[in-house]
C-alpha cells in the first residue's frame, strides 16, 4: 500500500501563486508514475498533470499547460504541482495519483484551492 498525502491548498487571488505538495509513505517505489487531478463542485474529477518515475517525462491538461509544472523528488518522495496565473476555474479539490504504470491505483484525500476573482 501506498499512502498519499497532500498540502499546499489554499485561498488565493486570481493571478497569483500555490504550490501543492504530495508526501508518499508506506511501500513507497521511486519508480510509481505521479500525477495530480481535480474535482470542482458539480463537476466529474479531470486530468491535470502527470510525471513517470524518473521525472524525465511530464504531461499536462490543455487548460493549464504553461501555468502548471508537475515536478518530484524522488529522495523525499514527494511530488509537487507550481501553479501560477490562477484563474477562477482552477478551483477544486486538488488530488494525488499514483501507479507503477500511470498514476490512478492509490490516490490522496485531496487539498482545496481556492482562487477568488
Amino acid at each position: 500500500q501506498v499512502q498519499l498525502v497532500e498540502s499546499g491548498g489554499g485561498l488565493v487571488q486570481a493571478g497569483g501563486s500555490l504550490r501543492l505538495s504530495c508526501a508518499a509513505s508506506g511501500r513507497t517505489r521511486s519508480r510509481y508514475a505521479m500525477g495530480w487531478h481535480r474535482q470542482a463542485p458539480g463537476k466529474e474529477r479531470e486530468f491535470v498533470a502527470a510525471i513517470n518515475w524518473n521525472g524525465s517525462s511530464t504531461y499536462y491538461a490543455v487548460s493549464v499547460k504553461g501555468r502548471f509544472t508537475i515536478s518530484r523528488d524522488n529522495a523525499k518522495s514527494t511530488l509537487y504541482l507550481q501553479m501560477n496565473s490562477l484563474k477562477s476555474e482552477d478551483t477544486a479539490l486538488y488530488y494525488c495519483a499514483a501507479g507503477p504504470t500511470t498514476p490512478g491505483d492509490y490516490w490522496g484525500q485531496g487539498t482545496q484551492v481556492t482562487v477568488s476573482s
